[in-house]
């Protein structure tokens, strides 16, 4: 009967914690792209009270990825190793509610050196969301082990994809488009209070997990029934010695072929969404002459879609295989969809929409079949240190095209299309790359790179 009891405990506290952290994550995806789709209030500097232009929002939108690139995301990893998912988790869901507080204080102030202040809040920010997403992953694979991890994890990804569709929506009626209107402070600064609220609902659920989950390490009994309850509880990271971090490890993933190949896909092709996001708003509205709420809607169709497509494709490489071919496939389609958008006829929506199709089915089948790939190129002990390289130059490429977009969006004489043929470069770049790596499945069968996931 104890254990009985025991089993209705890990069984029903599961999905509570997996409602605690799946808000942190909706925070965080959700103050990242709070302005995606009012991106025209940066358009010109006598918009807003703030005093920002397209490339100070630029430069703002690529502070993201500035700690990421520049060491952090190796070294969350290691102390992830080293300290466990509650403590540096702990520090880093802190450090992300810390960063967007900081922005938020910045866009309120209006002061001279707000841009400054916000870049540095966005930094930090960057670096919590990206560790604190893994530990969120590492704490799904540990209380859904032998039970529906996968249901868990595709949940958890559409729940926080749903952050960003939430503030591409609401953005626009909470800052209203009105013709001629310097937006105060105030204004420009509701999406992130709504942020802010959001970030406090996350820190408090983080911390009833983490009470959860020292609840659940403190219990001795070994389950009867592992495939509904998990039962290992959070190793000591000095458990065993081989799996400790070691340099070599990192210079051995380095002189991979297989893993540039995917990290440069990776960059090229989520720069052209990512980046694409956060200025949405500034390349939809005067291209399909659509009204901001109306360009908010226009670009959810990305979150929504995935929340719907991505664990379908999921299950279609897992059963069918053809990973490489579903990398080309997305990277083509992601291609027509910025090719629309430069130069389908300007004034009709139908082709924003069209191109919000192409581009959301792209980016469901790309991930589908490139994460599955990484565990199939390195041996299993440097599986973290692959992930922790493939996000780091994932995010030195969103840091420079993050830039690059606001730069040119904001030179005199430049256009929505302008910017858009960079993102069509990109996408042309991602093509080419997903073919090199199509054919080195070919060549190299024992990878098994283009067989099904069993």
């Amino acid at each position: 009967m104890a254990n009985s009891s025991k089993q209705g405990f890990y069984r029903s506290a599961a999905w509570i914690a997996l409602a605690c952290l799946v808000v942190p994550m909706f925070a965080s995806y959700y103050f990242d792209d709070m302005f995606s789709s009012i991106s025209y209030l940066f358009e010109n500097a006598s918009l807003t009270e703030l005093g920002w232009d397209a490339a100070g929002y630029g430069l703002y939108a690529s502070g993201y990825s500035v700690l990421c690139v520049f060491g952090g995301l190796v070294v969350g990893g290691i102390l992830l190793d080293k300290w466990g998912v509650r403590v540096s988790g702990s520090v880093f869901v802190g450090m992300m509610a810390a960063g967007a507080g900081l922005v938020l204080w910045a866009l309120l102030s209006g002061a001279s050196w707000s841009l400054k202040a916000a870049y540095v809040g966005v930094m930090f920010f960057g670096l919590g969301s990206e560790i604190a997403g893994t530990a969120v992953t590492r704490s799904i694979a540990k209380w859904f082990k032998g039970g529906p991890m996968a249901l868990a994890m595709g949940l958890q990804l559409a729940i926080a994809r749903l952050g960003t569709a939430f503030a591409l929506v609401l953005s626009p009626m909470l800052v209203k488009e009105q013709a001629g209107h310097v937006y105060t402070l105030a204004e420009t600064a509701r999406p992130a209070v709504v942020g802010m609220g959001l970030m406090a609902l996350g820190l408090l659920l983080w911390a009833l997990f983490v009470a959860l989950d020292a609840r659940r390490d403190k219990a001795s009994v070994i389950p009867s029934d592992p495939s509904v309850i998990p039962s290992e509880v959070e190793e000591s990271p000095a458990a065993k010695d081989d799996d400790a971090f070691r340099f070599k490890d990192v210079l051995g993933v380095l002189g991979n072929k297989n893993f540039w190949l995917l990290g440069l896909l990776c960059v090229l092709f989520y720069s052209s969404i990512i980046a694409f996001k956060k200025f949405a708003g500034a390349i939809l509205i005067p291209r399909f002459d659509i009204p901001a709420q109306a360009a908010g809607w226009m670009v959810s169709m990305l979150p929504f879609s995935t929340v719907i497509f991505a664990p379908l494709f999921g299950m279609l490489v897992d059963k069918a295989g053809k990973g490489t071919r579903w990398m080309v496939t997305g990277a083509i389609l992601a291609l027509i969809a910025h090719l629309l958008l430069a130069f389908a006829p300007a004034g009709v929506p139908f082709w924003g929409y069209l191109a919000m199709v192409f581009l959301g089915f792209g980016y469901s089948l790309v991930p589908a079949a490139l994460w599955p790939s990484v565990p199939k190129i390195v041996p299993d002990k440097v599986l973290g240190t692959t992930f922790a390289l493939i996000y780091w130059v994932q995010n030195l490429g969103l840091l420079s095209f993050k830039w690059v977009a606001g730069v040119i969006l904001g030179k005199e004489g430049n256009g929505p299309v302008s910017v858009e043929l960079m993102f069509v470069g990109l996408c042309v770049a991602a093509v080419v790359v997903a073919l090199v790596f199509r054919r080195t499945s070919a060549r190299h069968p024992e990878l098994k790179l283009d067989l099904p996931n069993r």
